[in-house]
């Protein structure tokens, strides 16, 4: 693994694993133990990888597993805005491997990337203290069987990549696309671009959440990148969290 020269110049490290339970929980080990980032944690397999609401992610060789580890990157009612931030870089980074692949790819709310509507990529964004460790898991070489949400790998989508080459292009894109956030004083541009490149609005979906699953259609995102949900009686109705699934008409 190597970091893009932009990354490297923005003062970005590497740690390159060949196996490790997380990431992302190496991540936030090594925070409580002074290390600030940023910082890129990379694994060729792990363990005891994690998704969102406590999922297992299946980390066999083969696919990218990597973490990057920030330091107070913005104000706290900024951070979940990082989902969306890295949904883009991620998005950047395969887009750019084949020509034309960018109309094959699309975000799907919260932190997914779909790729002829199945999902292979996911992030997970956790904060300790004053550290938050995004990891992000992309699926190049094989992906889950039997999910609750209808998955893929990019070589079965006809994309070839190493998961070297990935995270070199991923290391740099995150940098651009932390750069035009800025904080959180970029978001409406990333609003904007996550919006253009998103699945699903205007289109009927389903929204599982904690608090049981409710339908409606899908709006878009409203300025602090809440899912806005119009309900069947026309009232709208935003969300934080969730698990979003496409309808057919």
């Amino acid at each position: 693994m190597e970091l893009h020269p932009t990354a490297a110049a923005a003062g970005a490290r590497l740690v390159a694993l060949d196996a490790i339970g997380s990431t992302s929980a190496e991540a936030l080990r090594l925070s409580r133990a002074g290390e600030r980032g940023p910082l890129w944690l990379t694994a060729k397999s792990q363990s005891a990888g994690r998704g969102r609401r406590g999922r297992i992610w299946v980390s066999e060789p083969g696919n990218l597993y990597a973490s990057l580890l920030l330091t107070v990157p913005s104000p706290p009612e900024r951070l979940p805005e990082l989902s969306l931030v890295t949904a883009l870089a991620v998005h950047d980074a395969v887009s750019g491997r084949v020509p034309g692949l960018a109309g094959r790819v699309v975000l799907k709310w919260p932190n997914d990337l779909l790729i002829d509507r199945n999902k292979f990529a996911g992030i997970l964004v956790e904060g300790e203290g004053a550290a938050v460790a995004i990891g992000i898991g992309v699926n190049c070489v094989h992906h889950p069987a039997q999910t609750e949400y209808p998955a893929t790998d990019l070589a079965t989508a006809g994309v070839r990549t190493s998961p070297e080459s990935l995270f070199g292009a991923l290391s740099g894109s995150m940098q651009v696309r932390l750069a035009q956030w800025d904080r959180g004083a970029g978001f409406a541009a990333i609003r904007a671009d996550w919006l253009s490149r998103a699945a699903g609005i205007g289109k009927p979906i389903r929204v599982k959440a904690d608090g049981g699953e409710v339908s409606g259609t899908f709006e878009g995102i409203d300025e602090a990148g809440r899912l806005v949900l119009r309900r069947p009686d026309g009232t709208m109705q935003t969300m934080a969290a969730g698990d979003v699934f496409m309808t057919a008409r």
